[in-house]
């Protein structure tokens, strides 16, 4: 996910309500077939632990999905196969930014389908550990891919569920995200401040507290001077709701994105709405029930931690 200096957008998710991954959903995606692109091309040295670097979907209807993110987004896919294991590097221009895992669902199954979040490392044993240490889970044990790197799924405090990789050829670096790609992350909670600070543990994190007028907390998470993410209490009552990770598309219009979402099969969660910051965001959901955001952005808009 590419964030941009000079300001730090929040947003507020108004009647937002989705689950977060279940484990026998997640834990599919490290069984994923072997050969995932790496995150870089050529290879290189920069790191940027704690930034969002990759997405994968876990979806029952993998060719659906593809349909649905390439009217979407003009997404084109590579197929690759491992035995019955289907999975499908999504592209935009030719640049890898997803990854779309087929599981489908068993007789009498409920499952909702999601996006999981990876989180960069330099070393996902030390990260594991880390977390164990401040009251997370382990969802999938640490697994190696040869191109990728090595990567592990684990559960936060709340129970929201998040990757950490360690990526054998480097972190995307930071620049603007183009309309199609990911832009921006955000984790919804019961204790934004709690949850903030575990997440400072395990990435190193500069943790600003937000101001507001809403009685709803806003918490922000930066590293190498660029805002990561944000940690975002629920809005409405939080027993009905498990806490997830949200992640955002740029788009260049939040109303048409969400109309054409609608077009395609999906839903419209929350309706596009001003961000604190005046730019348009909808929280949406592809027609197999995963929810994802859109959000607008500028060229000269940036996010610069806050000062």
């Amino acid at each position: 996910m590419n964030m941009l200096r000079r300001r730090t957008r929040r947003f507020l998710m108004h009647g937002l309500c989705v689950f977060s991954l279940q484990a026998a959903c997640v834990a599919t995606v490290l069984a994923a077939p072997n050969e995932l692109p790496p995150l870089v091309e050529p290879a290189t040295a920069e790191h940027h632990v704690g930034k969002v670097v990759w997405v994968d979907l876990v979806t029952p209807d993998l060719d659906g999905a593809k349909k649905f993110y390439s009217g979407l987004f003009g997404w084109t896919f590579r197929d690759t196969h491992a035995g019955k294991r289907d999975y499908a590097v999504a592209l935009l221009d030719g640049r890898p930014v997803a990854g779309l895992y087929l599981r489908p669902l068993k007789a009498g199954e409920q499952r909702q389908p999601a996006w999981l979040t990876f989180i960069a490392v330099r070393d996902v044993e030390v990260a594991k550990r880390t977390a164990l240490e401040h009251g997370a889970k382990v969802v999938v044990e640490p697994r190696n891919y040869p191109r990728r790197g090595r990567q592990a799924i684990l559960a936060d405090p709340e129970g929201a569920h998040f990757a950490v990789l360690a990526s054998s050829s480097g972190d995307p670096g930071d620049f603007l995200a183009a309309p199609g790609e990911w832009i921006w992350s955000s984790l919804i909670v019961k204790d934004p401040n709690t949850e903030a600070a575990f997440y400072q543990e395990l990435f190193g994190y500069d943790v600003f507290d937000l101001p507001n007028d809403d009685d709803v907390d806003h918490v922000i998470l930066s590293t190498d001077d660029y805002a990561r993410a944000s940690v975002n209490a629920f809005h409405r009552d939080p027993s009905r709701r498990l806490p997830h990770w949200l992640n955002f598309v740029r788009v260049v219009d939040a109303v048409d994105g969400a109309a054409k979402v609608v077009a395609l099969g999906g839903r419209v969660l929350s309706e596009p709405h001003l961000d604190r910051h005046g730019a348009r965001v909808a929280v949406v959901a592809d027609p197999a029930g995963a929810p994802f955001g859109l959000m607008e952005w500028s060229d000269t808009d940036g996010k610069e931690e806050p000062k």
